[in-house]
């Protein structure tokens, strides 16, 4: 494992939790004897170190934060176009790949450990405007959340996503959105939100596509049409369960690939990081069984 296996840390992740376990993270990396551990130092700095690391000639590669850190790492993986594994140790906001995986709540030894005896799987990314993703990707009231939360100093973890979906349900409006599906006629909606997950879970506690697989080859798109505060709140409530399907105004459908049209290029959700769409047209692809990954026993079917 040493000189194969590398870690990079974003001590920035889960509002400076990462930062502080890096003493205990630390102390049980050096004890395996992995000597190349990098932590970042700008944002969005993941993606160079885990180039660098690849030319070095690590073979698996540990995240150590959250989505979004998983997500530019694997991004970088996937352009290096070699076997690299990705391994993750959960330390951010959400963590939602974290539970496909299920590593959730694992230690750094316990994540070691998978490395050489853990079921090491081969699953899909999705693709939108450009920019591969691991979990999910969504427009209208998940973006919009995803902003709110930038503002909650105060809250760690789950909470801070709860909080702002709470807000947020009582004054957001909508948006227009066409749908072109592969296989399917074009269709206009007037959509409280619409997101494209490869894997089950949104925002920690959410169970957005409960019946995603991340090795079907299909992505799972969620569309929720615009209700009223009441009709929300159960939104809320159904989702933590993965059971709002059963509530009218609420589909689910699989799909290889959608292109979806907006009056002007959206805010978007990006694997739990917010940016903005390079047109208002945006075409989102599954790249089927394209990463591979670290995955504790029994997680991932094989």
């Amino acid at each position: 494992m040493p000189g194969e296996t590398c870690v990079i840390v974003n001590p920035a992740s889960g509002g400076g939790a990462t930062g502080s376990r890096a003493t205990e993270t630390r102390a049980a990396l050096l004890e395996s004897g992995l000597m190349q551990i990098y932590e970042t130092t700008a944002a969005g700095e993941e993606a160079t170190l885990a180039a660098h690391a690849m030319q070095r000639g690590a073979r698996t590669i540990i995240a150590v934060g959250g989505d979004g850190t998983c997500s530019r790492i694997a991004g970088a993986i996937l352009e290096s176009r070699t076997d690299c594994r990705l391994a993750v140790l959960p330390s951010g906001t959400g963590n939602d790949f974290a539970k496909t995986l299920g590593v959730t709540g694992f230690s750094p030894r316990q994540v070691l450990d998978l490395i050489p005896t853990g079921a090491c799987a081969r699953i899909d990314v999705g693709r939108a405007d450009g920019r591969y993703f691991i979990n999910s990707c969504g427009f209208g009231f998940d973006a919009s959340v995803l902003e709110a939360t930038s503002r909650v100093q105060w809250l760690k973890g789950d909470a801070v996503y709860i909080y702002s979906a709470l807000r947020m349900l009582f004054g957001y409006r909508g948006l227009e959105v066409t749908t072109v599906a592969s296989g399917s006629s074009t269709v206009k909606q007037h959509l409280l939100m619409i997101t494209v997950s490869n894997g089950r879970f949104l925002g920690g506690a959410f169970m957005i596509a409960p019946g995603a697989t991340v090795g079907d080859g299909l992505l799972d798109v969620c569309r929720v049409h615009d209700m009223t505060v009441r009709r929300r709140l159960q939104l809320f409530a159904r989702a933590m369960r993965g059971t709002h399907s059963e509530l009218a105004g609420v589909s689910l459908a699989q799909e290889s690939s959608l292109t979806l049209r907006f009056d002007s290029p959206p805010l978007m959700e990006v694997d739990g990081e917010l940016r903005r769409a390079g047109s208002s047209e945006v075409t989102i692809e599954c790249v089927p069984r394209a990463l591979s990954v670290v995955a504790a026993p029994g997680a991932i079917a094989v």
